[in-house]
């Protein structure tokens, strides 16, 4: 795989998305941070508040290089000495409580013993769970898949629904998408073909979350939906902090704290024994947050 391809390529789709977002809500103050990483590379960090459509978010690009420590081969599962990893990632976290929050990531890893695959996804973290929603999204990630395989929407949303899991609280974070890891790294496996997938999903983003935010952006808001939007913004705090691969990799590898915790929403609230009331919008929202939700409607 030609890697400066690659980084040509995630450094323009940053730039493309970055650009669409702007467009979109020009009120959101964007600001860039060019850095470099002690042990090896650096990147390009762009962090977004202050918008009119999202409080808080950013879009970041890196890549990194250096010694793979202890901590590392046992996060890669390897006894490689040394990787390159290079990827673009963003979080989003919308001011109104119906808009969703999201999360999009694409990333490739090549290690010193001749290894390198291609991961990433991209996933949907309603406050408030609305089926017509999360179908119009599953299905244009499904739609992206199939140009691929037809089998790798079912796979990858089942890896989607387990990764995206809080076992401490036996919910899912929010309604899914997919998922995927090491893809391309099997003998014989087709590189290309992974590059190319990474591509469909990143230059998908745009089209597949702009409409939904559309649909709702301007819905009324009264002060409980605001208040359950911060019961679930801790939700996704627990999430990123404790069972984030991408989190734990940043920081037992050194990068960039700044940029590894952009992902964090800007308020978040913890209630002692919080439980919503019967019948509520906020108990139909839990009682969604399974594994296993058939989101397309065809079964």
């Amino acid at each position: 795989m030609n890697r400066q391809d690659i980084l040509v390529q995630f450094q323009a789709l940053q730039d493309r998305i970055c650009e669409g977002l702007q467009a979109f809500d020009p009120q959101m103050v964007w600001q860039e941070d060019q850095w470099n990483r002690p042990g090896g590379g650096g990147g390009r960090s762009r962090a977004g508040k202050e918008g009119a459509i999202w409080q808080k978010g950013g879009v970041n690009f890196s890549d990194v290089h250096g010694v793979l420590n202890e901590a590392l081969r046992v996060q890669l599962k390897t006894k490689a000495s040394s990787f390159q990893a290079t990827g673009v990632s963003l979080v989003l976290h919308p001011l109104n409580p119906h808009v969703p929050i999201v999360h999009m990531n694409v990333r490739h890893f090549r290690l010193d013993n001749g290894q390198e695959w291609f991961g990433g996804g991209m996933d949907l973290t309603p406050h408030y769970v609305e089926r017509e929603e999360a179908s119009l999204f599953h299905r244009s990630l499904k739609t992206i898949c199939d140009q691929f395989d037809s089998s790798w929407y079912a796979a990858f949303k089942n890896l989607a629904d387990d990764y995206f899991y809080l076992p401490h609280r036996e919910e899912t974070r929010g309604v899914g998408g997919v998922f995927f890891d090491e893809l391309g790294a099997s003998p014989g496996a087709n590189l290309d073909q992974a590059f190319a997938f990474v591509q469909a999903i990143g230059n998908g983003f745009l089209p597949t979350y702009l409409p939904l935010v559309e649909r709702k952006k301007d819905w009324a808001v009264q002060q409980r939906h605001l208040d359950w939007q911060n019961m679930r913004r801790g939700r996704y705090v627990e999430f990123n902090l404790v069972h984030d691969r991408g989190t734990r990799f940043g920081l037992v590898s050194n990068g960039r704290t700044e940029s590894i915790l952009m992902s964090m929403p800007p308020h978040a609230d913890w209630a002692y024994n919080h439980c919503p009331l019967d019948a509520s919008d906020e108990a139909d929202t839990q009682a969604q947050l399974k594994k296993g939700m058939d989101w397309l409607g065809e079964s």
